[in-house]
């Protein structure tokens, strides 16, 4: 391949874009028809997705990464440079989006025209907005019979200001109307504010593992200019590298001579440790230090789980399959962990369930790694009252994430549990279920809204711990798929909390202890009292289940013993025979009860631990 010439852009004729819209609005085949416009990628039918690589996006039909492509475009006699970011839509991957909104300058907000504004929608457009980026509006899917651009014209001006006239209306799947959206974008997005001639200043804003070449960065110039053979330093590691390869990602990597102010690009510096390419760390050329760039917030984790491998043999190669899928999933949080049952693992946060159910599947396709995932939980905080644990601690606020850490509620002088603000879009025939269900999982009403005649927006404080497990699948199935639902951090709140012990015959069992809101306890100590009555196997003596908060015991399971039928022998003759074998045996019995101590299998732990599929 030959070399391409970057130094025909000048920093005035390129644009750096990214595409938002909620999950399945079009994002990624507006930007199949963008590539092909432009002659990226030749026009074949099979074009679906060209974006989404991953094995996992394929099989789910969603964007889990933010992908980058440069397209050459002549606009009136002038080669314009356009950069393009296509971004997911699902709420747990909204970490992807605002980094990509930092290598941007303006979006493309895609709206379908069929379902007009969503959840997503707004988040998406406040993050942008946040950014001081420039908006575009763009209402896809007019081919469809049932759209009504006119309608969702309306939503955006009332929603967003933005004046109908400024809307373009596509149908990215057909390729109408898909040309003036990059003259828009030429005309309306500022090209960004740099210069080649300032020493080079390069922000990583994503990175992935190549076997064969180590770590390959996506960088954004914000100045200079970078080629082979440059010495550079990383801000965050004070490291020194050598370059051996730039170049631009139209959508496959295709090396450049040089990479210039305002271009984004990807570079390869024989980085070997995957912990070298921080995501967000900024580069400069040796001797020539400049003030590194803000950087990214670190994604807070919303949800906990405990990663363990199936087989102890196996936690080496676990451990760098994660190293690696973290380099280029970075907003996920890991910590050493280990549990009497599972022997040792971590314990990971997630920003959400999809986020979980992805990482283990990518785990699984990429890596060929199986694991076992506990039941997801969030993190509580405790503020203690005792001066002795204060001391201990050294802070007077402490962080559980493992309910073994839970401090008793003597020594605190209040629980706090995660909320969230969130946001649900829903026709209104809908909402009377919807608030039942808010309700429900004990969650306050902030704000209610009517966006046109028929979709209503309705705001609501959740516990995060409501949400977490399968409230979003719930919200589908009560409005028939219709309802959208989208939320963002808001602090912690002071909560009824309570350590739930589960015990076998008076022993407590540690994996299965949960933290749990007081007025919930009753509810899930039965069901896992029976859950557990089903996965241990019967011995020869009985065994109480017991689920237990302090000494006081909430639900119990009985799981009766195997018995030998002593009386088999006896027929006829007298009742006192009978009485008194089944009195021996009833005897040995509570001996056997007082020595014998219950192995639970790996296999029951799996099944009470893992996630509740079949409600």
């Amino acid at each position: 391949q030959e070399k391409l010439d970057m130094s025909m852009y000048p920093v005035e004729s390129i644009r750096n874009f990214s595409i938002i819209a909620h999950v399945d609005h079009g994002k990624s085949t507006l930007a199949d028809r963008l590539l092909e416009i432009t002659g990226t990628i030749s026009k074949t039918d099979r074009n679906k997705q060209v974006l989404d690589k991953l094995q996992v996006e394929r099989e789910r039909g969603i964007t889990v990464k933010a992908q980058s492509a440069s397209l050459f475009y002549n606009h009136e006699g002038i080669n314009y440079l356009l950069n393009l970011i296509d971004t997911p839509g699902h709420v747990d991957f909204s970490y992807e989006v605002s980094r990509s909104l930092s290598a941007c300058q303006g979006v493309i907000l895609v709206v379908d025209a069929n379902e007009g504004i969503q959840a997503q929608t707004v988040a998406n457009f406040y993050l942008a907005f946040e950014a001081q980026l420039s908006i575009i509006p763009v209402i896809n899917k007019i081919d469809l019979k049932n759209a009504d651009p006119e309608r969702v014209e309306k939503q955006i001006e009332k929603l967003f200001d933005i004046p109908t006239d400024e809307c373009i209306r596509i149908s990215a799947k057909q390729g109408t109307n898909v040309e003036k959206v990059l003259e828009k974008v030429i005309e309306k997005i500022p090209p960004p504010q740099c210069n080649t001639a300032d020493p080079l200043k390069a922000l990583v804003f994503d990175s992935t593992f190549d076997h064969y070449r180590g770590v390959v960065a996506n960088v954004a110039l914000f100045g200079g200019e970078i080629a082979k053979g440059n010495k550079i330093v990383s801000a965050h590691t004070k490291k020194r590298y050598e370059v051996s390869e730039v170049g631009i990602l139209t959508p496959n990597e295709q090396p450049t001579h040089k990479l210039y102010a305002g271009q984004v690009g990807y570079l390869i510096a024989g980085m070997k440790e995957v912990t070298e390419a921080q995501i967000g760390d900024t580069l400069f050329l040796y001797k020539q230090p400049v003030e590194p760039l803000p950087g990214f917030k670190s994604a807070k984790p919303m949800v906990f789980a405990g990663m363990y491998p199936v087989d102890q043999t196996e936690y080496n190669n676990l451990k760098s399959a994660l190293e690696r899928l973290t380099l280029n999933d970075s907003s996920v949080t890991v910590h050493r962990d280990s549990s009497l049952a599972l022997g040792a693992g971590w314990r990971l946060g997630f920003l959400g369930l999809l986020h979980m159910e992805v990482f283990n599947q990518r785990l699984e396709q990429e890596y060929n790694m199986s694991v076992i995932l506990t039941a997801p939980t969030v993190p509580y905080k405790a503020v203690l009252s005792s001066a002795k644990l204060i001391k201990e601690y050294g802070k007077d606020e402490i962080t559980i994430i493992n309910p073994a850490q839970f401090p008793d509620k003597f020594s605190v002088s209040e629980y706090l549990e995660p909320t969230v603000l969130g946001t649900i879009v829903t026709p209104h025939e809908y909402i009377g279920k919807i608030i039942a269900l808010c309700q429900d999982r004990r969650a306050v009403q902030k704000d209610m809204l009517y966006i046109d005649e028929n979709r209503v927006m309705l705001k609501y404080l959740f516990p995060l711990n409501e949400i977490v497990l399968d409230f979003y699948d719930a919200l589908k199935s009560l409005s028939s798929g219709y309802a959208s639902f989208d939320y963002e951090d808001a602090g912690y709140q002071a909560a009824d909390l309570i350590k739930m012990d589960i015990l076998l015959n008076g022993n407590p069992v540690e994996e299965l202890s949960t933290i749990i809101h007081n007025d919930k306890a009753y509810a899930t100590g039965k069901l896992l009292c029976e859950r557990l009555k089903e996965a241990i196997p019967r011995q020869l003596f009985e065994i109480a289940i017991q689920a237990a908060i302090g000494k006081k015991i909430i639900a119990r399971e009985t799981l009766k013993a195997y018995r030998k039928n002593v009386v088999a022998k006896c027929y006829g003759g007298d009742i006192t025979r009978r009485m008194k074998l089944l009195k021996r045996q009833a005897e040995s019995k509570r001996l056997m009860r007082k020595i014998g101590n219950v192995e639970v299998p790996k296999d029951a732990f799996i099944r009470v631990l893992k996630r509740e599929t079949d409600k």
